[in-house]
This record gives C-alpha cells, structure tokens and sequence, in this order.
C-alpha cells in the first residue's frame, strides 16, 4: 500500500472542535512567538481567531466540506473545501507540522485537482507569499492569479 492510500478524509463533527482549534493554532505559532504576550494572552487571540475565522467559513462558504484529514485513523490536519459552480476553492487545508513532508499535502491536492479536472473546473487557494506551501503549490502546476500585498491567489487550470 503506498503512502497515498492511507490518507483518507472524514466529515468534522463537534467533537473535533478542540483538534480543530489545535491545528489552527499551528498557522499562528510562528507569528505569535514575535509578540510579547503571556500564554493566557496568546491562548485568548488564537481562540478569537479561530472562531472567527470558522465564522467567515460558514458565512461566506456555507456548502463547503469541512474534513478532518487521517493517516489511517490518526487526524493530522484539516482540510475546508469549496466545490462551486465555477471553481473548486480550497479555503484551508493545513496538516499538523510533525506530519509534514509526508506526501499528505500533495495527495490530496492531487486529489482535488482530479476532482476539479473531472468536473472541469479550475482549483483555487489564498495563499501568503511566505508560506513554505508555496513550492509544492508551483511544483504541482497553480500559478499567481492575483497578488495583494503579501495575499496571493493562486489557480490551477485543468488541461483542455
């Protein structure tokens, strides 16, 4: 079995919200070790945030999946997609760092890109300019759509 088969998506049920907020949390490690806040401090902004980036999700993208990504029956990551009319948009897919640089990512980017070839659509994701998921977004084919600052929209087209 290669490493790709053992990777599978499960839909998020509440009892996942403490994991999902452990995996949000990874995003901000780094900035957050800039400021001089206690940990009470870092705790509270790293819960508002999540909670109000859940918020804008089920706002602005209420028909999109929300999964817990597993190697095997392990959660490592989260993964939030939207299917639209015109587009796949991957709002987050964010894999837990000591489960990085395993294929994880790239499998299920591949994933969504036969998904979206299939339904002939092209994939979209924000990504930061320092993001080091960058590379294996350009490795994979999505190219600079548009750039607002240090926000780049990044898209896949499908061939044909």
């Amino acid at each position: 079995m290669s490493p790709g088969d053992e990777i599978k998506l499960r839909p998020v049920t509440e009892a996942d919200e403490e994991f999902l907020l452990s995996v949000y949390s990874t995003t901000r490690a780094a900035e957050l070790a800039q400021v001089p806040w206690s940990p009470e401090q870092k705790d509270a902004f790293v819960k508002m945030q999540y909670a109000a980036q859940k918020h804008h999700y089920a706002t602005e993208y209420p028909q999109a999946s929300h999964e817990i990504i597993c190697a095997g029956a392990l959660p490592v990551g989260r993964l939030y997609l939207s299917r639209g009319d015109k587009e796949f948009h991957i709002l987050d897919i964010t894999v837990l760092p000591q489960h990085r640089n395993r294929g994880t990512g790239s499998t299920l980017l591949r994933r969504i890109m036969d998904e979206a070839a299939q339904a002939g659509k092209p994939v979209t994701i924000y990504i930061e300019n320092f993001n080091p998921s960058l590379e294996l977004f350009r490795h994979l084919g999505f190219a600079t759509a548009a750039e607002q600052g240090f926000q780049l929209l990044l898209r896949w087209t499908p061939a044909g």
